[in-house]
């Protein structure tokens, strides 16, 4: 399926060549719906019900800060893309050494292993957890079952790459290979878990049941939320750009966000692959539908047709756009941030991780989109960048480019 990605040559880009690699999002199909149902900035229904407790929140902060080897991820300066796109800034939030790794999810799985295993009074060596991924919340998971004691089982799909299979047996997770796509492989997990008395530690939820893991997990992902605040400062985004998948990320950034700053809050765009639109096309029925993924998105974590139930009504109430994007814009938005071209510091993403900033920079090179985003040289945007080459073999095969290079180049 990589096939699409048009891969270049491994020299380094001249500034014309990185133009050439800017001129492939001119005239990019890019989806986009206006969320009518949004309440207003500065404004509450009586009807939101918040994602989180402030007691839920503190505990996620403190917890995790408190684990061996906590430390934030950099927020990284992208003033000269900003530049060249014609906004006025691009803060980056870098994911990519997360806990070594490799990704946000390792606040999420893990942080909700640990709570389940500090809660229950049961040998911990006779539980089982289980969870169905493309990758990294599975790592997650394994990663926090290894660190506590306990027995990991993972369902992967048919198309996650053999390198992160491997990644989750080096956590010491048991691998359950199934056919079909990502969502069939939640429901093997949920039935096979059923069956045997394990417990599933999911990042989503088909309806109420589970909603309390998954609460769980998201208030892990809240604490790189509160990093950003932090890192930010006084120096609020216009519009933050960010990755939908199942909806528990951009969800959690979107409650958080609002939460800290209410009276200016940033305009919240969420991206998806046009392959795999569920969000999108939730917000254009007004209500949460499943999508049909009938060809698999290179960018694998968003590879999702089920919209988590625990994270649908705060994104119809919070973000104010929905956008798709083709597959065409990953591989030259990842070797923009490889390269540097225009004297930023060189970033390793992976294929999920760009998202954002893929569906920022194809707004750009559209002018009518980006008079209806309302981006002008005034704009501030924040995007996360969620995953670094947790493949590193796919990562080199993408954008020509071994992992070590691009460190190097930071140096």
């Amino acid at each position: 399926m990589h096939d699409r990605l048009n891969m270049m040559p491994t020299e380094i880009l001249s500034p014309s060549t990185a133009d050439t690699e800017l001129s492939a999002f001119s005239g990019v199909a890019v989806g986009h719906f206006a969320n009518p149902a949004r309440i207003p900035r500065g404004e509450d229904s009586d009807d939101a019900e918040p994602l989180f407790s402030e007691k839920e929140l503190n505990k996620a902060l403190g917890s995790i800060m408190a684990w061996p080897n906590y430390e934030p991820t950099p927020l990284r300066p992208l003033a000269c893309m900003a530049k060249k796109l014609g906004i006025a800034h691009i803060s980056y939030k870098d994911e990519a050494g997360r806990f070594g790794l490799g990704s946000f999810k390792a606040l999420g799985g893990a942080y909700a292993v640990s709570c389940l295993l500090g809660a229950n009074s049961t040998d911990v060596s006779s539980i089982t957890v289980a969870s169905a991924t493309d990758g990294n919340h599975g790592l997650s998971v394994a990663w926090g079952a290894r660190t506590h004691g306990c027995r990991c089982v993972i369902f992967i799909h048919a198309n996650v790459s053999a390198g992160r299979e491997q990644a989750l047996k080096s956590q010491g997770a048991e691998v359950v290979r199934i056919d079909g796509n990502y969502d069939e492989s939640v429901r093997q997990c949920f039935a096979e878990a059923a069956h045997n008395g394990w417990i599933v530690i999911s990042d989503t939820t088909k309806d109420d049941s589970g909603s309390d893991v998954a609460r769980t997990v998201m208030a892990g992902y809240s604490v790189m939320v509160a990093e950003i605040v932090e890192q930010l400062g006084e120096d609020v985004p216009t519009h933050v750009f960010i990755q939908g998948g199942v909806g528990g990320l951009a969800a959690t950034v979107c409650e958080y966000l609002r939460l800290n700053w209410t009276l200016n809050t940033p305009r919240f765009v969420i991206v998806e692959p046009v392959l795999a639109p569920c969000l999108f096309e939730s917000a254009r029925s007004g209500r949460r539908v499943s999508v049909d993924v009938r060809e698999e998105t290179v960018m694998a974590g968003l590879s999702c047709g089920e919209v988590s139930a625990i994270a649908w009504p705060t994104l119809y109430q919070y973000a104010d756009d929905f956008l798709t994007i083709p597959d065409s814009t990953v591989a030259p938005t990842m070797r923009l941030l490889a390269d540097a071209p225009y004297g930023d510091v060189p970033i390793v993403a992976g294929e999920s991780a760009v998202a954002g900033l893929a569906g920022l920079i194809s707004v750009t090179r559209q002018e009518a989109l980006s008079s209806s985003l309302q981006l002008n040289k005034n704009s501030r945007v924040l995007v996360i960048g969620t995953e670094g080459a947790t493949d590193p073999v796919l990562y080199e095969s993408v954008t020509g480019r071994p992992v070590a290079s691009v460190l190097r180049a930071r140096i």
